[in-house]
This record gives structure tokens, C-alpha cells and sequence, in this order.
């Protein structure tokens, strides 16, 4: 292939290297009214009263908007595809606030000083009830987060709000109970995730205005621009036509930006005033008034026999969505969906639980998506089952995992198409050197060199759900223009799709002008999550320039008088067997500005039945001082299933960022609360992520297989690559100093503790025993 698969440098580059792109911030017109939010200082508590009088004195404020002022219609801020599985259980501002940053009262001013002087002088009077702070203690609390009557779901996702149950869900394929109690070694653990926070580096924001029609115009840092307009429509009841979003440039989203955030406040208060409005949410509101992951606590019963075959997997799960549904049902069903098919060789499974409301901030979308959660507990029992049977982990799961051609109980009779997941691993033994380093190496000075692995999978878009569309159009000089609605997020994705027209069109990627992302010019998207924008958006880009191209070639057989058939088409020029010929450009003139009257526009639309997908294999070394239970990672090699590797360099960089996003997770970042439900970790100086200095040496490589049903045999990249390190972290840490860490993130102060308390456990071992 001429420009797939080639490691070009992203279109936009030399911009964003000298500081060209616009983002939101910079689009915003000058007398945009300035959008504050008084927030909640109580986790769960109803307004008995608020008074505005004294606020509303304040010069320069425009508007106060308090729950008495607001469409009373409930609705979810998830950004995902009609019908939501996500519950319509919030309003824009309502009478009780469920969590410590909720909002209370919208007040939009002439500047920000205007705007914070107002706030100051609200006064309101709260009715405290107990919160639900500890998830585990949610189902059958003695409050109910959510007791209203008109709270509503799209169709059963399991939810029981009497009993803060916001959704349930089972998977199960064969007898579980009587499978375990046939195998010959049972393993038994639970673990605990933590919430973590996308931490991107542009915070969210958001403004609107009327345009010259007198609709509202949405301009936002989002991933999901087509959901935000269905979201704004609904909560500010609106017809759809009546609401255009337009995505500019976006400072990172990981997922946060799936969801909605400040777009349907800053729409009202436009609504309500005529004028343009305009919310930046600062970096304390980012980190504790949107969403983080989805905290966990998995129960995981692994059954295999003497040669560790695994026969049985049950994963019992316990999710915290927080104060609303946001992708609380999808997030709970993928975080099964995306691990139980790795081992087939089962002949029992099942998956199944709860998602439960507190009184915290909501839960919502992050890269990988409830499949990191899940891939922590399945991996870390597949470590402890290889621990037990004194096998080598990746020989055990090099007999254990799903191979192409084969499926799985948990795939409901689907035939995996493409994997390479068993040539990772070898791949990775190779580069981390394997066979000489496990499990561990005492050093001179004193301390341990380990390593670790673990296996993972994720998807390609949502099977049968997200269809993507594409417009490529040619242009009278003989460029083109690609029209997506998929979301650039610092992903490189627009230059990645340019890829795919121009390999199809042979035309090199500059000549293609990248539309993306407004909802009036681009045709449909999901928008960027779900692994999606490579194997859905790419497939309708690459089919969209076929039909364009077919229909070049039928034009340029006009005018050179063959049939089509005989015409060859180079990307430049349009030959006849004759020898007579038609360059693009020309064609293009004669057809777009000349005696043509035809502009050529090819169109496609994809969505999939499956929903393929990636592998990585994740090796780690770490050295560790027994001493302190201080440890760091020195190396970390990563290979990588993405089927087809659309562009090397993105490629590459889309896994150095998922492992080092990984390893934050499996060692520093945590979502923490103190006893009255506020977020204790609500800036950078308290939640900790890790620099280019904490990650260590990262390898990255690609054993490429070929999916049949991608764009030139494409999947996924960009969540599964989050997935292994913290089983692997966790198994490396047992290698070294037999310490199992079930709970994450995995500390020094925990692998002290572990050491000292097996020390314990072992010196009264002895008193006994003598």
C-alpha cells in the first residue's frame, strides 16, 4: 500500500507545534456572558429555600437561574447512541443536590469578577440528609439517592432506585457451580478499583449562541458532537433542528468528554437572555464536579484442572456510578463482555452484579471502559493460578486463550476473525527478556528485579449500535474534501482517515481537506469512544471514496467515450486503451466550474454486526527495595493486535500514552473522598499522575494480524492499550517479595504492610509449629 500503513506525520503538527490551533477558549466572542455555577456543599441534601435578591443587585449580572427556573425534563449527559441505556434520572438544576459539587443556581454576568460576586451572595437554606458514601454499603441504604417518581430508562436495565440499584446485569453460559466444584484448584479473590480522572490537559468548557435564524449554536470541547446536540435538544426542549454543535480543536477527552458537561447551562442562559454565553470549568470542577472512572470491587472464582486448563470463571461485580447513571449499564456489561472471551477453553461462565447510586460525583466514561477494571481481577487470578500450579504464566495462557478461527462461550457462538494475541506474547518474552529475568533477580545492592504479564482485549466500535457516515466530495482543482463527524482528540484521527481516502483515491494525503465535526456540514458520527473512529468512521471513509472513485471513473469514460471498464485511473491521470487521456484536475474543472454541472460526491454509511477485537500482550520490570516496599518501573514492552496498522507513528503513540495512562492507574491516581463526601484530590498538587520519569523505558510493538471486516484489515488501538498494567505491576510485585496487592492503586505503603504482615504471619507460623 502507498500511504497506509506508512508512519506519516500528523497533517496538523507544524500547527500545533507552533501554537496555531484554535480551541474553544479561543473562538468565544468578546461579549459572551461569563456562566459561574453555585454549587452543593452537602453530598445529599434538598433546598428548603434560596434567596437571589442580593445577587441580582450585583452591576453587571445578567441573569440567576435556579431550579424554579429550568425545564422540568429529565435526561442523561452520556454520550451515546439513541435509544440511551444511561437512565434519564437529572435535571439541568434540581430541587435536591445528591453530591458535593452538584448544581444549585446558574448565574451568567457581564465578567467573571460580576459573576463571582453574585454567587457569594446567594443564600441558601438546605434540608442534610445521610449520604451514600460507601458503595458497598449502597444496596438497601437507609437513603435513597434517587426517590423521584419520574425518573425513567429507555427499556430494563435492572434498575431497583428504592434500593439505589441503578442497573443489573447477568452473562452466563453453562452451570458455574457445578463446574467449579469438579475442577481440581480453585482460586478465590477480590479486588477493588479505584475511581480515576481523565486529567486531560484542557478543562471542560462550552458556549453558545443565537445565530442570524434565531437557533442555538453549541460550540464545545467534546467528543461526542452529535449526542451533545440530542442531549442540549431534550434538557432545554428544543427541536433537534433548532440545535447546531460544532466541535473545534479538543485539549484531550480520554473518555470524560463522552459525556456532557457545561453545553446545556451555558444553552439556557443563552435561551433566557438572547446573548452568548460562555463556561470554563476550572480545574478543581473538572477533577470534582464531572466524572471519573467507575470504581469496582470484583469477585473472582477461577476454576482449572491439574494442567491448568481453565474450566470455570465467575466475576461477581460491584460498580459505583455515583450520583446519576451515566454510562453506568454499558460500562458494567463491557467490563465482562471484554475479558471473559479471552480463555475458551471454559465450560462455565458467568458475569453479573449491580451498578449502585451514591452520593459522589457521577462515574462515567474513561478509556477502556470498564474492560481495565475487569482485565485487573481476571489477570491478576490468571497470575495467582500460574503461582499455584508453579507454571509459567504466559505458557499458561498460550494454552488457555482464544485463538482466530475459534469462540467462546461468552461470544455467543461469534467466530473471533483476526487475533495475533499468541504471537504478543512471544514477541514480548523476547523483548523484555523473559527467560532470564522470571521471576525475579536479587541485585548487589540489595534489591529485587521482577517482572510481570498480563494479556488483554477490547473492541471495535459497539457491534449493531454505531454506524458511522462520510462524505468525500471532489473539488474543482482536483483535491478533495473528506466531511466526518468523528472527533480529533490529539489522536491524530483526521490524519488517519486521510490515509484511508487517499490509499483508495492515490492521492496523497495533503490533497485531502479534513471537515470534521459540526453537525450541520458533517454527515453522522457517534463521535470518538468506543474504539470506534479507525474500524467504524474508517470503513465509511474508505467505502465513501470507493463509490467517489467509481464514479470518477465513470465520468472520465464519458469524456474519453469507453466504457468504464477499460478506463485506468492512476489517481492523476484517466487512461484509455487508446492511449488518449484525462488528468483529475481537468476533469474536475470540466465537471465542478465547467460544462459539467456534476460535482462528484461519494457517500458511505457503515456500522458492524461484530465488534473485533484488539490484543495486546504487557510485560513489565521493576526493581524494588525490600526495605521500604519503594518499587519503580524500569521497563514496560507492550505489543499490540491492532490488525492492520493504519499509521506507525500514531499507532505508536496512541500505546506509549494507554500505558502510561495504565500505570498512573496501577500506582498513583486515586479519587478520594473525605467522611462528608468531598473530593480530596480535586487538583494536581493532591491527584498524583505520572510524568515521562515514572513510566520507565516503554517498547512498543506490533504483531499485525488481518480483520476481514476493517478498513484494509484494521481494528481498534486506542482503550485496550490501558488494559495490562496493573496486572502486571501487581504479579511483578509478587515475584519479588511474594506480596499479592488486590486493591489498587498498588503503593509502597501497601507493599510494606504486605511484607511485614507475611513476616508476621510466618514468625507465628513458626511459634506454632514448635
Amino acid at each position: 500500500m502507498k500511504y497506509v500503513g506508512k508512519a506519516l506525520p500528523k497533517t496538523d503538527a507544524l500547527a500545533i507545534s507552533t501554537g496555531k490551533p484554535v480551541y474553544t477558549e479561543d473562538l468565544a466572542p468578546d461579549n459572551a456572558l461569563v456562566v459561574k455555577i453555585l454549587r452543593s456543599p452537602h453530598a445529599f441534601a434538598r433546598i428548603k429555600s434560596i434567596d437571589t435578591t442580593k445577587a441580582h443587585s450585583v452591576k453587571g449580572v445578567e441573569c440567576i437561574l435556579t431550579y424554579k427556573d429550568v425545564p422540568q425534563v429529565r435526561f442523561t449527559l452520556a454520550g451515546q447512541s439513541y435509544p440511551e441505556p444511561s437512565p434519564y434520572d437529572r435535571l439541568i438544576l434540581d430541587q435536591v443536590v445528591r453530591y458535593v459539587g452538584d448544581e444549585v443556581a446558574i448565574i451568567a454576568a457581564a465578567d467573571e469578577r460580576a459573576a463571582n460576586a453574585a454567587m457569594k451572595r446567594i443564600k441558601v437554606e438546605y434540608e442534610v440528609f445521610e449520604p451514600v458514601l460507601e458503595f458497598e454499603q449502597a444496596i438497601g441504604h437507609a437513603s435513597v439517592v434517587h426517590p423521584e417518581a419520574d425518573l425513567s430508562c429507555n427499556f430494563d436495565i435492572g434498575m431497583d432506585k428504592a434500593r439505589n440499584i441503578c442497573s443489573s446485569h447477568i452473562l452466563a453460559e453453562g452451570d458455574v457451580e457445578q463446574e467449579l466444584k469438579k475442577c481440581d484448584i480453585v482460586i478465590e479473590e477480590t479486588y477493588y478499583t479505584q475511581a480515576q480522572a481523565p486529567a486531560m490537559m484542557e478543562t471542560f468548557r462550552a458556549f453558545t449562541y443565537l445565530d442570524h435564524t434565531g437557533r442555538l449554536v453549541v460550540v464545545s470541547s467534546t467528543q461526542v458532537p452529535f449526542h451533545i446536540k440530542r442531549q442540549v435538544a431534550r434538557a432545554l426542549e428544543l427541536p433537534a433542528s433548532q440545535v447546531r454543535v460544532i466541535k473545534p480543536r479538543i485539549g484531550g477527552g480520554f473518555g470524560g468528554k463522552q459525556t456532557g458537561s457545561g453545553e446545556v447551562f451555558t444553552g439556557l442562559v443563552t435561551l433566557k437572555t438572547g446573548k452568548p454565553a460562555f463556561y470554563i470549568y476550572n480545574r478543581s470542577e473538572t477533577f470534582s464536579c464531572t466524572t471519573s472512572r467507575h470504581a469496582m470491587r470484583l469477585k473472582v472464582r477461577l476454576g482449572a484442572d491439574k494442567e491448568g486448563v481453565i474450566r470455570a470463571l465467575d466475576i461477581e461485580n460491584l460498580s459505583d456510578t455515583g450520583a446519576y447513571g451515566e454510562h453506568a449499564p454499558t460500562t458494567f456489561a463491557v467490563c465482562g463482555d471484554k475479558t471473559l472471551p479471552l480463555y475458551n477453553k471454559t465450560r462455565a461462565v458467568r458475569y453479573h452484579g449491580h451498578a449502585v447510586y451514591t452520593n459522589k460525583m457521577p462515574a462515567g466514561a474513561l478509556r477502556g471502559y470498564g474492560a481495565t477494571q475487569g482485565t485487573f481481577a481476571l489477570e491478576s487470578t490468571v497470575n495467582k493460578l500460574a503461582a499455584k500450579l508453579g507454571m509459567d504464566p504466559a505458557e499458561l495462557r498460550l494454552k488457555n486463550l482464544i485463538k482466530e478461527g475459534e469462540t467462546s462461550l461468552a461470544f455467543h457462538g461469534n467466530v473471533l476473525g483476526s487475533s495475533a494475541l499468541d504471537r504478543c506474547i512471544e514477541k514480548g518474552k523476547e523483548l523484555i527478556g523473559w527467560q532470564d529475568k522470571y521471576p525475579r533477580k536479587q541485585l548487589p545492592n540489595g534489591n529485587i528485579r521482577a517482572v510481570g504479564m498480563a494479556v488483554t482485549m477490547q473492541g471495535s466500535g459497539i457491534a449493531g449500535i454505531d454506524t458511522a457516515s462520510a462524505s468525500v466530495r471532489l473539488n474543482e482543482d482536483g483535491s478533495y474534501c473528506l466531511l466526518i463527524g468523528s472527533t480529533d482528540m490529539g489522536t491524530g484521527s483526521d490524519t488517519m482517515l486521510a490515509q484511508v481516502a487517499a490509499e483508495v483515491l492515490a492521492m496523497p494525503p495533503e490533497k485531502i481537506i479534513v471537515h470534521a465535526a459540526d453537525t450541520d456540514i458533517s454527515p453522522y458520527d457517534p463521535g470518538s469512544y468506543a474504539s470506534s473512529t479507525a474500524y467504524v468512521t474508517g470503513m465509511a471513509v474508505l467505502r465513501a471514496a470507493e463509490d467517489l472513485k467509481k464514479q470518477i471513473i465513470t465520468q472520465g469514460a464519458r469524456m474519453l467515450e469507453v466504457a468504464p471498464a477499460q478506463v485506468q485511473f492512476d489517481g492523476q491521470q484517466l487512461t484509455a486503451p487508446s492511449g488518449r487521456e484525462i488528468s483529475i484536475k481537468k476533469l474536475a474543472e470540466l465537471l465542478v466550474v465547467g460544462t459539467g454541472n456534476c460535482q462528484l460526491v461519494g457517500n458511505a454509511t457503515y456500522g458492524s454486526p461484530i465488534s473485533p477485537p484488539p490484543f495486546v500482550a504487557g510485560f513489565v520490570e521493576i526493581e524494588l527495595d525490600p526495605g521500604t516496599g519503594k518499587f519503580e518501573i524500569i521497563n514496560y514492552v507492550a505489543v499490540v493486535d491492532c490488525g492492520t496498522v493504519l499509521n506507525a507513528n500514531l499507532a505508536k503513540i496512541q500505546v506509549e500514552g494507554g500505558i502510561a495512562q495504565g500505570i498512573g492507574m496501577a500506582m498513583y491516581e486515586e479519587v478520594r473522598y473525605d467522611d462528608r463526601g468531598r473530593m480530596k484530590t480535586n487538583n494536581f498538587m493532591q491527584y498524583k499522575i505520572p510524568c515521562r520519569k515514572d513510566v520507565g523505558k516503554i517498547t512498543v510493538a506490533f504483531e499485525e494480524s488481518y480483520e476481514p471486516t476493517g478498513p484494509f484489515g484494521a481494528k481498534s488501538i486506542g482503550e485496550v492499550v490501558i488494559n495490562t498494567p496493573s496486572p502486571a505491576i501487581a504479579q511483578a510485585i509478587y515475584n519479588a517479595v511474594g506480596v499479592s496487592i488486590a486493591s489498587l492503586p498498588i503503593t509502597p505503603e501497601k507493599v510494606f504492610m504486605g511484607m511485614k504482615g507475611a513476616m508476621i504471619h510466618a514468625k507465628q507460623s513458626d511459634e506454632t509449629s514448635g
